[in-house]
C-alpha cells in the first residue's frame, strides 16, 4: 500500500489572495533558483504546483478555514493510509542554506496589510486564514520553503490581479527559460576540448665538442660540453 502524505499549509490571506500569491512565487522562485543546472525549464503551469524538478500529480485543495477540513476527497483506502501533516510556515524549520531573514514568517511584517509578524498559535487567532490541503509524497522542504515565500514576498505582489500575475509569469518563464539556455551553453562551450597544437619539430642534436687535454686551461667554449640539454 502507497503511504498518502497530506499536507495542510494555512496561510494568513484569504483564498482569492492566495491565488494570486502563489502564482508569483512560483514564478519568481523559478527564475531565481535557475542558476548552476538546478532550475527547472517553465513549459506551462496549469495546475499551480509548486514541484520544481518533479512531475507528480497532486491532489490540492483550498479553503478559507485554518486545516479544519478532514476529508479532501480521499477514498477509503487513502483515508485508511493518509499521514497529516501540518506545515507551519514561521516556526518549522528550514535547512540552514534556504534561510533568509527578509523572508522568516516570525520577523516579516507587510506593509501594505499590515500582517505579520506571525507569532506562536498564529493559525488558531489570525484573520484572514485560508488552508492549502496537498495530498502528494513526501516533498516537505520544498512546499515549506515555497509557502514561507509567498507570505514573505506578499507586497510584491498584493496589487496585482490575476491578469497582472499571469503576465508577471509568462515574462518569468521567458527569463528563467533564457538563463537555463545560455548557462547550458556556457557549460558545453566550457566542456569542448581545446584545438590540439601542432607539434614542433625536434630540433638536431648537436655533436659535443671534444674536450682538450687536462693540462689545457677550461675556456668557456671548452666547458659547453659538459652540457647538452
Amino acid at each position: 500500500m502507497v503511504l498518502t502524505k497530506e499536507y495542510k499549509i494555512c496561510m494568513p490571506m484569504t483564498v482569492e489572495e492566495y491565488r494570486i500569491g502563489q502564482l508569483y512565487m512560483i514564478a519568481r522562485h523559478s527564475f531565481e533558483q535557475s542558476s548552476d543546472g538546478e532550475g527547472v525549464e517553465v513549459v506551462a503551469n496549469e495546475q499551480c504546483s509548486f514541484i520544481p524538478k518533479f512531475s507528480i500529480s497532486i491532489q490540492t485543495r483550498y479553503e478559507d478555514n485554518n486545516g479544519t477540513t478532514e476529508n479532501v476527497r480521499l477514498t477509503p483506502e487513502e483515508l485508511e493510509s493518509r499521514e497529516v501533516d501540518f506545515l507551519d510556515i514561521a516556526y518549522d524549520e528550514i535547512k540552514p542554506h534556504h534561510y533568509k531573514e527578509a523572508e522568516d514568517p516570525k520577523f516579516f511584517k507587510s506593509e501594505k496589510t499590515g500582517r505579520g509578524p506571525l507569532v506562536e498559535g498564529w493559525r488558531d487567532t489570525h484573520q484572514p486564514i485560508m488552508c492549502c490541503y496537498k495530498v502528494v509524497h513526501a516533498i516537505r522542504e520544498i512546499l515549506l520553503l515555497g509557502h514561507r515565500q509567498a507570505f514573505a514576498w506578499m507586497d510584491d505582489w498584493y496589487n496585482m490581479t490575476i491578469d497582472d500575475v499571469r503576465a508577471y509569469e509568462k515574462d518569468m518563464q521567458a527569463k528563467t527559460n533564457n538563463k537555463l539556455k545560455t548557462e547550458d551553453a556556457a557549460t558545453e562551450g566550457q566542456k569542448s576540448p581545446a584545438s590540439p597544437k601542432t607539434p614542433k619539430t625536434p630540433k638536431s642534436p648537436q655533436t659535443p665538442k671534444t674536450p682538450q687535454s687536462g693540462g689545457s686551461t677550461p675556456t668557456a667554449e671548452t666547458r659547453s660540453w659538459f652540457t647538452w640539454s
